[in-house]
C-alpha cells in the first residue's frame, strides 16, 4: 500500500515525498531472508514411513528430522538418553519397562493434519502395535516386506504386551530379559507416530499417505519432495526440544559423489555427504572447504546368498573369499581410507574377536577348493551393486569390476548387474541376488546391532539377513548374548558367533570405512555421526 501511495504522489510535492520516504524507511519492519542449509545427499529415500524400510538414506530423511523416538543415543557420551520419554524404570527381573512421557509434546500441524491433543500413551501403543500385531488394520500396509527391523530384531517374540497406564505412562512387558531392548528403541524404526493422524487416514482410506505425508514430533516438518531431486523441510515451530539453528533444511539429492563435491565447492550446498577419497584430498587444498570425519561404526561387505547354488556350499564361499584381493580393492575404491574388514563389526566395538583371522588371498588354493566342491571349471554367477557411491562403497563400478576380475582368475564368470538402490534393496530382501555389495551402519554401538539384523533366523524372514543363513547354533548364540546384561557373558557368546560367521564364509568382508563429509568453512556445529545418521 505504501508503494502505491508513493507512486500516486504529485511529483512536484518533493518535500512531502522525502518525508514520507523517510517514514517508510524508519517504520517498516526489517525484511530478513533466512538462508537454508542445503545438504547434498546420495540418493532418494524409500519414503517417509521409516518403519517399513531399513536403509540409512530413509532414516536420515525421516526418522532423524521429522520424528522422535522414546529414547535416543548420545554419541558423545556413548549412552542412551531421554527423548520423548524423559525417564524410564526397569523391573528387577528385567521383564517390565515403564516409560514416562515428556509432557506437552505437540505433533506437527500441517496442511493435511491438525492435532487436537499432545503426544500421549495412545501414540506409543499404536506405533508398536502396528508393527507387532498382525490383526492391527495398519499391519498390512507395509506389504510383503513387512516391518524389517522389528522382525529382524525379534520384537514380535520379545514383546509380550504394551499397555497404557495413563496418558503419560506406557508399560512394555517382555517374554524374556533382553539387554539390548532400550538400545533398540533408539533406532529409526522406533519413531513414534500419531495415533490420531493414523485414524484420520484410515477413515479416509488414505493409508498410503503415511509414507508421503508424514507427521511427527521432530525438529523439522516435510514441505515438499521431488523424487531423485530435492526434499524441503521447514523448522517445526512447536518443537519441544532446542530450536534448530537454521530456518530451512534442503536435501539436494545428488547421486554422483563428484557432482556433490563440485556443488559444495560452488556453494550450491553447504554440506556434501559420502565424498570419494579423491574429493577429500582435493578439499584439503581449498580454503573455502572443510572436512569433518570420524571412525565409522560401519562395515562394507559382499553378502553371499547361501540359498542359491553353488553358494550353498561352504567350500565355494570360502574359495570366493580366498580369490578376493582385498588390498587392491581398498586402495582402488577407498584410497586406503578404510581398514580391512574381518568380522561383522569394527574392532573398536566391545566383544570384537581379534583371534578370528581374515581369509588369505590365495587364488591357487581357491581353485583347489572349487574343484573339491565339484566345480573344477568354475561356474556362472551374478554380482549386484548400486549405481551411486556412498560411505560404504565410494566407487561401486570399480569395486564390482575388481571382484569380477578376481572371480575370473579362479574360473568363476560373474555378470555385474547395476541396480537402482530402491529396487536393489527390494529384490535383495526377497533373496533374488547371488552376491551383493552391501554395507551396514549400526545405530548404538552394541554388537547385537549387527548380529540380530544380519545373521539371525528372524532376519532371513524379514529379508535383511542378506546371506540368508539360518543356523540354530548361531541363532542361539545371538539370543544368549541378548538375554543377559553381563557384558563378559555377552562377549563370550558374540565371539563364538563371529567364529561361525567367519568359518561359514557368509560374507566377503571388505572394509571398515571412515565417515566423512565436506562442508563450507562458514558451517559450524556440524558433526559426522559414526553411525552415518544425520
Amino acid at each position: 500500500n505504501q508503494t502505491h501511495c508513493l507512486t500516486a504522489l504529485v511529483i512536484g510535492d518533493l518535500m512531502r515525498f522525502k518525508l514520507l520516504a523517510a517514514a517508510v524507511l524508519f517504520t517498516a519492519p526489517a525484511l530478513v531472508l533466512a538462508k537454508p542449509l542445503t545438504v547434498c545427499t546420495e540418493s532418494s529415500p524409500d519414503g517417509f514411513d521409516v518403519v517399513q524400510f531399513n536403509s540409512l538414506v530413509t532414516t536420515n530423511a525421516s526418522a532423524d528430522v521429522i520424528f522422535n523416538s522414546l529414547v535416543s543415543y548420545d554419541e558423545a557420551a556413548k549412552k542412551v538418553v531421554p527423548s520423548l520419554a524423559d525417564k524410564w524404570d526397569v523391573s528387577a527381573d528385567g521383564l517390565t519397562y515403564t516409560f514416562h512421557l515428556r509432557p506437552n509434546v505437540q505433533f506437527q500441524t500441517t496442511d493435511y493434519f491438525k492435532p487436537s491433543r499432545p503426544l500421549n500413551a495412545d501414540d506409543v501403543v499404536f506405533t508398536f502395535d502396528r508393527m507387532l500385531n498382525d490383526s492391527n488394520p495398519w499391519h498390512k500396509v507395509a506389504g510383503a516386506s513387512g516391518f524389517p527391523h522389528a522382525q529382524s530384531m525379534g520384537l514380535p517374540k520379545l514383546i509380550k504386551s504394551i499397555s497404557k497406564v495413563d496418558d503419560n505412562t506406557v508399560k512394555f512387558e517382555l517374554n524374556a530379559p533382553d539387554a539390548t531392548f532400550v538400545s533398540i528403541l533408539t533406532m529409526g524404526f522406533a519413531s513414534i507416530y500419531s495415533a490420531e493422524y493414523a485414524d484420520q487416514l484410515l477413515k479416509a482410506g488414505k493409508q498410503v499417505d503415511l509414507n508421503s505425508k508424514p507427521v511427527g514430533t521432530g525438529p523439522f516438518e516435510l514441505k515438499s519432495y521431488t523424487k531423485d531431486a530435492v526434499i524441503r523441510y521447514d523448522v517445526n515451530p512447536t518443537y519441544w526440544g532446542s530450536k534448530p539453528k537454521i530456518d530451512r533444511l534442503i536435501y539436494a539429492i545428488t547421486p554422483d559423489a563428484t557432482v556433490r563435491a563440485q556443488k559444495v565447492k560452488a556453494g550450491e550446498c553447504q554440506i556434501a555427504l559420502s565424498p570419494k577419497p579423491q574429493d577429500l584430498a582435493d578439499a584439503k587444498n581449498d580454503k573455502s572447504l572443510a572436512i569433518v570425519q570420524t571412525p565409522a561404526f560401519m562395515t562394507a561387505f559382499v553378502a553371499l546368498n547361501t540359498q542359491k547354488k553353488p553358494l550353498d556350499n561352504q567350500k565355494v564361499r570360502a574359495a570366493l573369499n580366498m580369490a578376493f584381493d582385498r588390498g587392491t580393492y581398498l586402495k582402488t575404491v577407498f584410497d586406503n581410507t578404510a581398514t580391512a574388514a574381518v568380522n561383522p563389526y569394527p574392532p573398536n566395538t566391545w566383544s570384537y574377536d581379534k583371534a578370528v583371522k581374515a581369509w588369505p588371498y590365495d587364488p591357487a588354493k581357491a581353485k583347489k577348493l572349487l574343484a573339491d566342491a565339484g566345480y573344477p571349471n568354475g561356474f556362472e554367477t551374478t554380482i549386484w551393486v548400486r549405481p551411486n557411491g556412498s560411505v560404504l562403497n565410494p566407487n561401486p563400478k570399480a569395486g564390482a569390476e575388481l571382484l569380477q576380475a578376481d572371480f575370473a582368475k579362479i574360473g568363476v564368470k560373474a555378470d555385474v548387474k547395476v541396480i537402482e538402490w530402491g529396487e536393489l534393496i527390494k529384490q535383495a530382501k526377497q533373496g533374488q541376488h547371488d552376491s551383493l555389495f552391501m554395507g551396514w551402519a549400526g545405530d548404538n554401538g552394541d554388537p547385537d546391532n549387527y548380529l540380530s539384523p544380519l545373521f539371525s533366523c528372524n532376519a532371513v524372514k524379514s529379508g535383511i539377513n542378506f546371506a540368508r543363513f539360518c543356523d540354530q547354533d548361531l541363532d542361539k548364540l545371538i539370543a544368549d548374548g541378548k538375554s543377559t546384561p553381563d557384558q563378559a557373558k555377552r562377549t563370550k557368546a558374540y565371539q563364538a558367533a563371529q567364529q561361525i560367521i567367519h568359518d561359514q564364509a557368509l560374507w566377503i568382508p571388505l572394509g571398515y570405512p571412515t565417515a566423512a563429509a565436506i562442508t563450507r568453512t562458514n558451517v559450524s556445529g556440524y558433526h559426522v555421526s559414526p553411525f552415518g545418521r544425520q
